[in-house]
């Protein structure tokens, strides 16, 4: 699978002393359970607050939001335009896993949601006027889309609006 990263995971189980191999999904979804287990016995939402915020995605494909095309967030200058639009920057299993866990919290977790929010900012992220260790070459800069940032955040900007909603739910 090309594009993919597949993450394995080995744990013991201290009871029966077995090694389990997981796959990413399976290892996120343990540690997500063990996560709201704790939680669940420990957090009195009286006294705290327990916020929880999902993953940010990635704009490596136009494909996602231009079918046919073959660049990336590479002189993007407006947000995606598709009301249901979900990237492939966005693990949606792992975000369903995520949703059923945090589910079962009830009030004690509030989720801050700015998976979808964000996949809608193709047009947020520094691509080439990102500061790399050091100024990109006059090859570099004749193929800019090769040498684009499209996984971190211009500031101000996205993360502002996150930390914007944040305090609004404070």
């Amino acid at each position: 699978m090309t594009g993919t990263l597949l993450l394995y995971t080995r744990w013991s189980n201290e009871e029966n002393g077995v090694c389990e191999e997981l796959d990413g999904l399976g290892a996120m979804e343990l540690a997500m359970k063990t996560w709201a287990k704790w939680v669940d016995s420990i957090v009195d939402p009286s006294k705290k607050r327990v916020f929880f915020v999902t993953m940010s995605p990635t704009h490596l494909w136009s494909r996602d939001w231009n079918p046919g095309s073959e660049g990336n967030c590479y002189n993007e200058n407006m947000p995606v335009n598709l009301e249901t639009y979900w990237g492939t920057g966005s693990d949606l299993p792992t975000m369903s896993m995520v949703e059923d866990i945090l589910s079962q919290l009830g009030s004690k977790v509030t989720v801050l949601n700015i998976t979808q929010l964000s996949e809608y900012r193709k047009d947020g992220h520094p691509s080439i006027y990102r500061k790399f260790w050091e100024t990109l070459s006059p090859e570099q800069l004749a193929k800019p889309e090769s040498y684009s940032d499209c996984i971190h955040w211009c500031l101000p900007g996205v993360p502002d609006v996150w930390n914007q909603l944040l305090f609004h739910l404070l």
